[in-house]
């Protein structure tokens, strides 16, 4: 079955459909070869989707990074999720293989590739906490199982098994860097508006704030390894 290898939205709008409407017909009939081509514009063109949705939502934060990260995110995104495409393959190449399974490393791009068809969802939903990512996981894994049977001949009870677990692990791994994140953004918030209208301030006004907030500084050092000995 030969693919265009030139870009046509139209079919990658059509893919990305079977992808989330009906992706057990879409790994039964996806090709396993046919070139590197198709699939580096499919996660290409999702990765710019899911860079755009987040540039539109940065429009909605106050802080001005933040509104330049999101407009650099159009730039960066398509390239990471191409990047990340190879290296995941790579790692469920290595996967099926232990599995058992007899397919190429195309094969494994070619399913890994097909899971960008989520990507700009899990961003719209991006915007509720852990759920963007706890989804995207979920979502994910499911796609890479139904892939380890319709395309590798894998059982299905040993790919859920083996993803499931793997899922697992990145969900909790996921939730813990994202709380840690939120934490520090909140801490850098809370330092931020000690210093609103400081240029306003005199010379030893600014001083004696300056003073206050090294000296609350101090005090959480402090304070942090009594806690722990308690």
């Amino acid at each position: 079955m030969s693919e265009q290898t030139t870009f046509d939205i139209n079919q990658v709008i059509e893919q990305a459909k079977a992808v989330i409407t009906n992706p057990v017909a879409y790994f039964q009939t996806m090709p396993k070869t046919g070139g590197f081509g198709p699939p580096v514009i499919f996660v290409a063109v999702m990765g710019a989707v899911m860079g755009l949705i987040t540039a539109v939502l940065s429009l909605f934060g106050s802080a001005a990074g933040m509104l330049a990260a999101g407009l650099g995110a159009i730039i960066i995104m398509p390239i990471f999720a191409v990047v990340g495409a190879f290296i995941g393959a790579a790692i469920l190449y290595v996967i099926w293989k232990l599995m058992g399974s007899g397919e190429s490393y195309e094969t494994a791009f070619r399913c890994q590739a097909s899971v960008a068809a989520i990507y700009p969802i899990t961003a719209l939903l991006s915007i509720v906490p852990y759920i963007g990512s706890i989804v995207m996981i979920a979502w994910a894994t499911f796609l890479i199982i139904e892939a380890s049977v319709s395309v590798h001949g894998r059982e299905r009870r040993t790919a859920q098994i083996v993803f499931g677990i793997l899922a697992a692990l990145m969900i909790l791994s996921n939730i813990a860097s994202e709380r840690a994140a939120r934490q520090i953004e909140a801490r850098m918030a809370h330092m931020g508006s000690q210093f609103e209208g400081i240029e306003d301030l005199s010379p030893e006004e600014a001083g004696r704030k300056m003073g206050e907030f090294l000296k609350g500084l101090e005090e959480g050092a402090n304070k942090a390894p009594d806690d722990r000995g308690d």
